[in-house]
């Protein structure tokens, strides 16, 4: 019997002492190493391009706030130039725009940095054999359906009137509700209005879930 491939990570943070200490952690995890890591966006990309075949990452460990070249600019870079290659985002931030920008971006997961381990060492689990990493901040809809061709679909799709498909497009992007508010040309009260009676016709119980529900029934399409 042929000993199970050991799956091959890359760690791209700017905080030292956490990276060594995570290095410590996945290295302990059966089936996992360490094949070398990054301080920034910039410095992963250098050492990516110039890896040989056998360092290459199977799974990419991605913070977001990193000098130089931030988890955003780098998840585009990945997305553009080895779309194959799969990363998770870490991070502290649990904010919508950040989770939802970086899925957007592609990434296969999104951790925290208070996880706990198990959290983690499920997580390269499941992008390994399931491709993605479901959990309650990331819908196994828009993970499911985020590297598809979009097909709307009119079955069990609610109507809208035009100024509520323009607020929940606009929902799908990075302004907060106070610039949708500006460019939808409404007051704050109008738009919580609008936020509220989405929340009720799609079932939604955050903004995560409008852009899910956006996605599924292709409103929008994921760059």
């Amino acid at each position: 019997m042929q000993p199970e491939k050991t799956t091959k990570v890359v760690l791209v943070d700017d905080h030292t002492l956490l990276r060594k200490g995570m290095v410590e952690l996945i290295n302990g995890f059966t089936g996992y190493t360490v094949v070398w890591e990054a301080n920034n966006g910039k410095e992963f990309t250098q050492k990516l391009s110039s890896a040989p075949p056998r360092d290459l990452p199977d799974i990419v460990v991605l913070d977001i706030n990193m000098p130089e070249m931030d988890g955003y600019q780098t998840a585009l870079w990945l997305k553009q130039h080895h779309p194959e290659m799969k990363f998770l985002a870490l991070s502290m931030y649990d904010d919508e725009t950040a989770i939802i920008r970086m899925l957007r971006s592609g990434a296969r997961g999104y951790v925290l940095k208070d996880a706990e381990p198990s959290e983690l060492k499920t997580a390269f689990h499941d992008v390994v054999r399931k491709g993605f990493y479901h959990s309650e901040l990331v819908s196994i809809t828009l993970v499911g359906n985020i590297n598809k061709p979009d097909d709307p679909v009119s079955t069990g799709m609610v109507k809208l009137s035009a100024r509520e498909a323009e607020f929940l497009k606009l929902s799908c992007t990075e302004l907060t509700y106070k610039q949708i508010a500006d460019q939808m040309c409404l007051g704050t009260r109008a738009i919580d209005g609008y936020r509220e009676a989405l929340f009720e016709k799609l079932h939604a119980k955050s903004r995560i879930g409008l852009v899910l529900y956006a996605i599924k029934y292709g409103i929008v399409k994921v760059a």
